[in-house]
């Protein structure tokens, strides 16, 4: 039988054997870098060889908004082989959370965290106009909630994106997920009891007019991870934009750690880049993984 000791020296390997990587061949890591004075406020950039004018995919993290890790593998390996292997930068950043400030606070965060990357863009070999939004879990939320704000935000010194990708999440809308039939508990620990804070945080009650072209992942094995992302989608069409939904049988984590290696699953995602600008569809013309014929049977089809 293991000893406390012996347990916890066998679990710190487990942890660093898991977040050992080695990069793909022609690409390097700019890792740690700052954008903000907090040590939470830095980012790491994975550049291909001989970038110029790349496009940048800025991935944001899940963690219920209290953890979670830009360096974890799960968030940027087989994502950094696939689109950086291609010829995209990959920014994975991280971001102040729970309890250190609310997730509103940690949307102003991600503001903060793109507009330096966007500033820097050049430098790595990147270009400021031809980002693309990313997050997973709580960072789904986060990315979300800054692309309802879309309009606000651009105004001042954001460079327009060319689209945002969410990563299942069930929170778009934050008020009924505090108020339903079921409350959830879950929510109200990371949202509290102010009803008026629901509606500041909710992605779904903040969205006022057309964002960016928009993707919502769901999970059919959630609860109402589809539902609430249908009922945001809509909405965003109705305000004229172009949105999607992607339901698909993987687990919640698997949605995350499986972009990049999932044949099928990442096609759809670079179906979807294709559309955003002819820049990114010729980078990708000979990047569908799998013909689309071939995907029927374990992707459902996109809801536009």
């Amino acid at each position: 039988m293991f000893s406390h000791e012996k347990l916890f020296t066998f679990l710190l390997l487990v942890m660093i054997t898991s977040n050992t990587y080695s990069l793909p061949s022609g690409i390097k890591i700019l890792p740690d870098i700052p954008y903000g004075q907090d040590t939470d406020q830095a980012l790491d950039v994975y550049i291909p060889t001989k970038a110029k004018n790349a496009p940048v995919i800025f991935m944001v993290h899940g963690g219920a908004w209290s953890g979670g890790d830009k360096a974890n593998k799960s968030e940027f390996e087989n994502k950094v082989a696939h689109w950086v292997g291609k010829g995209f930068i990959f920014i994975s950043t991280n971001y102040r959370t729970l309890p250190k400030i609310k997730p509103d606070k940690q949307a102003k965060d991600i503001e903060a965290a793109l507009l330096f990357a966007q500033e820097g863009a050049r430098e790595w070999g990147g270009s400021s106009d031809k980002f693309i939004l990313m997050g997973h879990s709580s960072g789904a939320h986060l990315v979300s909630l800054i692309s309802s704000n879309y309009k606000a935000i651009t105004k001042d010194r954001i460079t327009p994106w060319l689209g945002t990708i969410s990563l299942d999440i069930s929170g778009y809308d934050i008020v009924k997920k505090a108020t339903g039939e079921n409350p959830s508990g879950f929510y109200i620990e990371k949202f509290g009891n102010d009803s008026n804070y629901w509606v500041k945080a909710s992605p779904f009650h903040i969205l006022s007019d057309k964002i960016p072209p928009f993707l919502a992942i769901c999970s059919l094995r959630s609860d109402d991870a589809c539902t609430q992302a249908k009922t945001f989608t809509d909405k965003a069409k109705k305000l004229g934009a172009y949105a999607a939904i992607i339901p698909i049988d993987l687990s919640h984590g698997e949605i995350n750690s499986e972009l990049g290696k999932d044949a099928c699953y990442t096609a759809s995602i670079d179906d979807f880049l294709k559309k955003l600008s002819p820049d990114i569809a010729k980078i990708l013309k000979n990047g569908d993984t799998q013909p689309q014929q071939k995907c029927a049977d374990t992707l459902s089809v996109a809801t536009d």
